[in-house]
């Protein structure tokens, strides 16, 4: 089992910036994938940003293009996710999520197997 702690969260305004990071210890040279997803009260989990570890594919939901951008290291250890020209509609406790089997696609919650506590975003109008 892969854990996970995610940090960097907190109360910006819309336009700002924020840098969410998560640890992953125990297990990490396992994982296939490593993603960040959100959750907005009374909404469901939504895929924002992910990393395929073999061929470092990266994929990015289409609303966050261009504003959010998703970087790991090496060892599989830590998955890092900026957030630019935040709005808010992008306000939501994000978190981050570690697939340790092969899957077709990673963009879905079902396809991880472990997750953080997560770590709250809240943007300002």
């Amino acid at each position: 089992q892969v854990q996970l702690l995610e940090s960097g969260g907190g109360l910006v305004q819309a336009g700002g910036s924020l840098r969410l990071s998560c640890a992953a210890s125990g297990g990490t040279g396992s994982t296939y994938a490593m993603a960040w997803f959100r959750q907005a009260p009374g909404k469901e989990r939504e895929f924002v940003a992910g990393i395929r570890w073999s061929g470092d594919k990266i994929t990015i939901r289409d609303s966050v293009k261009g504003r959010f951008t998703i970087s790991g290291d090496n060892a599989k250890t830590a998955v890092y996710l900026q957030m630019n020209a935040l709005q808010p509609e992008d306000s939501a406790t994000y978190y981050c999520a570690a697939a340790v089997l092969f899957r077709a696609s990673y963009y879905y919650t079902g396809e991880y197997d472990d997750w953080g506590q997560g770590t709250q975003v809240t943007v300002s109008s």
